[in-house]
This record gives structure tokens, sequence and C-alpha cells, in this order.
């Protein structure tokens, strides 16, 4: 099972940037994680980014940042694991090591893994 695991952000959560042992500590559980497989992709995100909507046949694209958004992801890990279980000790694991914040699991179906599958 693959999950989709983002980390949120909103203007009053934002702290400073993560100290030296922070970073390492970090480092090595991303390390730990993809050589076991389980991490397939992480990143963090740019503030702001493109809105694309489309309706009655036209797109319209603006860009960010959006200031009437309440929070925003600035970060993601996608794993594979055998259960969405699995997938929170991974995130709870995350937040042992930054501290405070927020975020989002969700399950990603591709066209082998549907609902349902």
């Amino acid at each position: 099972m693959r999950f989709m695991m983002m980390t949120t952000d909103s203007a009053e959560q934002q702290g400073p940037p993560p100290d030296e042992k922070t970073q390492a500590e970090m480092g090595a559980f991303i390390a730990e994680m993809a050589k076991a497989g389980v991490l397939l992709a992480t990143g963090g995100l740019e503030p702001g980014g493109t809105h694309i909507a489309a309706s009655g046949g036209k797109v319209t694209v603006t860009d960010g940042p959006f200031a009437e958004a309440k929070e925003t992801v600035v970060g993601f890990a996608l794993v594979e694991v055998r259960t969405r279980e699995e997938a929170i000790e991974v995130s709870k694991r995350f937040f042992q090591i930054v501290g405070d914040g927020e975020g989002v699991i969700q399950q990603v179906f591709g066209p082998e893994d549907g609902p349902g599958a």
C-alpha cells in the first residue's frame, strides 16, 4: 500500500529552521526508510505554487501565494508499507524528530491497486 504523507503549515505555526542536530536526525531517518524500501520519494514544496481551475471549458491559472489559504502543504513523503497503521507509525517517528506540527496521510491508488482491489 502506498501513502502520501503531507506536512501542513500555517503562518502562525512557522518556526525557525531546524538546527544541525535535527537535520542530522532527519537525514538518518530518511536514509533508514529509503534503505528499507519504505520511502519512495520525499521533498519540500515551494510556498505559494500555482492554482489551476477548470469550469465550463475554461481553464484559469493563478500564481500564488494565496492570502486566503489557512494552511499549505509544505512537504511530502511517498511511502510504501503494508498497512495504514504502519504509515501512521512512520509519521509519528517523523514528528518525534521535528517536533510540533500537523500533517495528512492519504492512501495513493494506482492502476494496479485502485479502491477495492
